[in-house]
């Protein structure tokens, strides 16, 4: 059966790479393509190697949002997200100071490449800056196409990393009904999605520390697809949440997931590559009881052993999935290897934080304070 499956899915994902080379060549040759852009992703990197992503598409004209926009002028722009024309072949170059490096896009219109820096950065920011210019591309472009890039390092004296779901963490969305996901992600937008209380000043607080200097890392892993990626990333800039590495999934059918849960096994793969990229930092995990979260996170203790510092997992009132993480967590606890803490509101998980020393108790006050304005938000 399995090998049925396979062979089934990868005649359809033969068949959709065909339809989409056909119709970018019936497109091409009509000339019905408009300006070209270029999509960065924020990546993460070390001194000595830094990944870097991004896609070089038709610009759609994806306006960016504001809090009066119309139910409709939201559904355009998600539309025009989705309907997203990428370039393949197209040469793309990558400039890092003095060095210049060139890849050529995927059939997806994606490049990923990992650079090595002449010499170590120093590490004066906790991000850093790539230049990224179209070169060539088998579409017509007129004038320059470019953009920039931002690759966190975190510094040496970073106390911990965190690593955060999106999706019913820290933005509410319904993931345990398609219907409400649908509703939550198409209608609404950067402005109108709403926050769980008093995430802002819980993750301000992680990324402080007990250091002071603010420099605790933080990676956004979300089975969101890289199609809502501006969206997200102006959902955390309005509401001043620390910035991190956006790690999004592909929208499509992935030949290297058959058999397996898609949420599951792109999410441990992030993760993975997060901590085998930083071997001296352990990291706190955040996520909720809506998806596999727990499990997953589960996976990533047993995996890595005294790397992960705590798991905080917010409870989304669904009793058949509070119940699975329930099990899990009582399974951690055994074996002592980590906590795992349920929460129902954010300044559950600030308090255990404060009583293990991963941020100031100080912090507490003002956590508790925007937890009442957000609350007060949603009443008015």
């Amino acid at each position: 059966m399995k090998k049925i499956k396979t062979k089934a899915v990868k005649t359809v994902l033969k068949a959709e790479e065909q339809f989409d080379l056909l119709s970018f060549q019936l497109r091409r040759k009509l000339n019905m393509f408009g300006p070209l852009h270029i999509r960065v992703y924020r990546s993460y990197g070390t001194p000595t190697r830094l990944y870097v992503k991004g896609r070089v598409m038709e610009d759609k004209g994806i306006t960016v949002s504001e809090a009066n926009d119309t139910l409709w002028e939201n559904l355009m722009n998600m539309y025009r997200r989705f309907n997203s024309n990428e370039i393949p072949g197209a040469r793309v170059e990558l400039c890092l100071g003095d060095q210049k490096h060139e890849i050529t896009t995927d059939a997806e219109g994606y490049f990923v490449l990992n650079l090595a820096p002449e010499k170590p950065l120093e590490l004066e920011d906790i991000w850093h800056t790539i230049d990224i210019k179209l070169t060539e591309s088998p579409v017509p472009f007129e004038g320059e196409v470019t953009a920039k890039a931002h690759v966190l390092v975190p510094p040496p004296d970073a106390e911990y990393g965190i690593i955060s779901d999106i999706d019913d963490t820290i933005v509410r969305t319904g993931a345990t009904s398609l219907l409400q996901t649908g509703r939550n992600v198409l209608l609404n937008n950067a402005h109108t999605r709403i926050p769980f209380h008093g995430v802002a000043s819980f993750y301000k607080s992680l990324q402080l520390g007990r250091n002071g200097k603010r420099n605790n890392p933080f990676f956004y892993v979300s089975s969101s697809p890289w199609n809502t990626y501006d969206m997200l990333y102006h959902f955390l800039e309005l509401n001043e949440i620390p910035q991190g590495p956006l790690l999004l999934r592909d929208f499509g059918i992935d030949e290297s997931k058959i058999g397996k849960s898609d949420h599951m096994s792109h999410k441990y793969k992030e993760i993975e590559n997060i901590l085998i990229t930083y071997p001296k930092l352990n990291f706190i995990l955040i996520g909720d009881s809506g998806q596999q979260d727990a499990a997953i996170y589960s996976e990533v203790v047993k995996k890595h052993p005294g790397r992960i510092m705590a798991i905080y997992i917010r409870d989304v009132n669904v009793e058949k999935h509070t119940k699975k993480v329930v099990s899990i967590f009582d399974e951690l606890k055994d074996s002592g290897e980590v906590e795992m803490v349920l929460v129902k509101e954010t300044l559950e998980a600030a308090e255990h934080a404060a009583q293990c020393g991963y941020i100031f108790t100080e912090e507490l006050p003002e956590i508790a304070k925007e937890t009442e304005i957000d609350a007060a938000g949603d009443e008015g």
